[in-house]
């Protein structure tokens, strides 16, 4: 292995920023492109990757420090696996061509993630010249690099240790778990990596340049890409979707230190803390809260709004608060910080609202909801419209106001979730190939990722109520399904909702595990304008987990013979 010196590369008109977070420590092991530190400047927050694997050797490094390109970040030991990564990604480097054999495009893709990667490959397919722009060393984006992907390694290593512990009670004890973060840590960046290097093949498969580097308008066919050490280059398009994601909300009141983290920070789990604050309780605080909680830590909780998981059905979060009621000292809602103070100790947060407390902390979350990145864009130069939060306006084939331009995922609003992203990327791509295409999905599901998991799609009680329309509800308890109780699971529940006029599903939600794998199957109803009789009637596998969403429409219909006697739909 070599020591090599980690510099901060050319970042384009970052200069003299403030490092915000550091996601790595001495002796930390590390992959090509993962995060090293964040800067944050009046406008934008960047991330900086480390260019090589290995072990971090030292860290020069605080949060506070002003850096510019050059800076010393700190030294590695280089592995053999540093070249690993595949080709890809500067804006003198390719992956399937060089930027500088074709400098014009069909089709441009600003940003690498789910929605930017799918929409560059359908246009491939459909034999457009295309390139992706991106700023990171990997395609991703933020779901996979830093995000839903490795979250969901942390919580599935949560779910196993947790599942040892509860059937000491059913035959079976094991001694208490050892945790070594640093093989945690590897498990985390290896399932990334898999993920990451099958991008790079297939962007090479298809031909798609992939060009690293920041990228804005110059005009309505070309962008300005500055590139890692190596100056800026101008490039021309037919045609350009902007992918470019979504950043976490930075709360002013939260001092900038290494104890203070967004889900990039509490990703990179640098340690267990004591004790941490999660603001937030929305997906992505209750996802890191049970992670965090399940490896020894313990954890508040404060949300501004009047219960957690705002919108997600009453019933789901009655089961879900009495199963995860361990977990938290306090869950203050209806409050919110309004202080914060770096201490010896750590950090010394007060809250204001229903709940009035002042507690210290070892680590912060704040996961108080996301932003989108188009302020950097040059949007202003082609006329793009964007509404007063920063979203692009688009209409169903998800063109922008310049006829040219289009947008996709986060940075066009309503849910912020990757699998919206990719269907509308497709539609983007289509369009874009002279394809008819539009973006007209009735429903987009949720999933929460805590134990236990909770799925939702389509309308809820709630909304009906504030409407006016009138609908039916019908819930399948898991504590009538034989799979259920087998597998510890009794809690659970399965809910349908059907309108009252027409009998055709308009929503669904589904508590306990494997949640999130069996709504698709109300997707699919929801959007085949299935009722109650075409679910009941379509035969589930037995014993499931899935076919209580049968048997829940059986209820409906009043012929549910795995509950008591129920009255029969008039």
């Amino acid at each position: 292995m070599r020591t090599e010196e980690i510099r901060v590369p050319d970042i384009g008109d970052f200069r003299d920023v403030e490092v915000v977070e550091v996601h790595v420590r001495a002796d930390d092991v590390v992959v090509r492109e993962q995060a090293l530190i964040t800067v944050e400047s009046d406008k934008a927050t960047l991330e900086i990757p480390s260019p090589i694997a290995g072990v971090i050797t030292s860290m020069s490094l605080r949060v506070g420090d002003k850096v510019s390109q050059g800076s010393m970040i700190g030294t590695a030991s280089a592995s053999d696996e540093a070249g690993a990564q595949g080709e890809t990604i500067s804006a003198d480097q390719d992956v399937g061509q060089r930027a500088t054999d074709y400098t014009r495009y069909d089709l441009v893709v600003i940003g690498g993630g789910p929605g930017g990667y799918s929409a560059a490959f359908r246009a491939a397919d459909l034999g457009l010249n295309t390139a992706i722009i991106e700023r990171y060393g990997t395609l991703g984006g933020v779901c996979l690099n830093v995000g839903c992907i490795p979250s969901k390694a942390l919580l599935h290593v949560a779910a196993v240790k947790e599942e040892a512990e509860r059937i000491a009670d059913k035959g079976i004890r094991f001694a208490a778990p050892q945790i070594d973060l640093q093989e945690l840590r590897a498990f985390k960046h290896g399932t990334v990596k898999k993920l990451t290097d099958g991008l790079s093949q297939m962007a090479a498969a298809r031909r798609v340049t992939v060009i690293r580097g920041i990228a804005k308008f110059a005009s309505a066919t070309r962008l300005e890409i500055v590139g890692e050490g190596a100056g800026s280059q101008q490039i021309e398009f037919g045609q350009c979707i902007i992918a470019t994601g979504s950043r976490a909300v930075q709360l002013a009141v939260l001092p900038k230190h290494e104890r203070v983290v967004t889900s990039t920070g509490a990703l990179a789990l640098r340690s267990i803390p004591g004790r941490m604050l999660v603001i937030g309780a929305g997906i992505i605080g209750l996802e890191m809260a049970t992670v965090y909680n399940s490896l020894g830590t313990k954890i508040d909780l404060v949300e501004r709004l009047p219960d957690i998981l705002a919108g997600v059905d009453a019933d789901a979060v009655k089961i879900w608060r009495s199963c995860n009621a361990h977990r938290f000292e306090h869950i203050d809602v209806a409050s919110s910080v309004s202080t914060a103070e770096i201490t010896p100790d750590g950090v010394r947060v007060g809250t204001t609202g229903a709940s009035v407390r002042t507690r210290s902390y070892d680590l912060v979350l704040q996961s108080a909801g996301r932003v989108p990145n188009s302020s950097e864009l040059g949007l202003e130069r082609i006329d793009v419209a964007i509404d007063s939060n920063g979203f692009i306006q688009v209409d169903e084939q998800m063109r922008t106001t310049a006829r040219n331009v289009f947008a996709i995922g986060d940075v066009v609003g309503g849910s912020m979730l990757a699998h919206k992203a990719v269907h509308e990327g497709h539609v983007a791509a289509e369009v874009a190939a002279g394809k008819p295409a539009a973006f007209t999905a009735k429903i987009v599901p949720n999933v929460a990722y805590t134990d236990p998991e909770i799925a939702w799609v389509g309308k809820s009680e709630r909304d009906v109520a504030e409407s006016g329309r009138k609908i039916r509800s019908t819930k399948f308890p898991w504590a009538a399904s034989g799979r259920a109780i087998a597998s510890g699971a009794s809690y659970g529940m399965t809910k349908l909702l059907f309108d009252a006029e027409t009998g055709r599903i308009v929503g669904g939600v589904i508590v306990g595990p494997h949640a999130g794998d069996m709504i698709g199957e109300i997707c699919l109803a929801i959007e085949m304008g299935a009722d109650a009789i075409d679910i009941g009637k379509t035969i589930h596998p037995h014993p499931t987990l899935g076919e209580t969403i049968g048997m829940a429409a059986e209820v409906h219909e009043g012929i549910c013979t795995d509950l008591p006697p129920i009255a029969r739909k008039r």
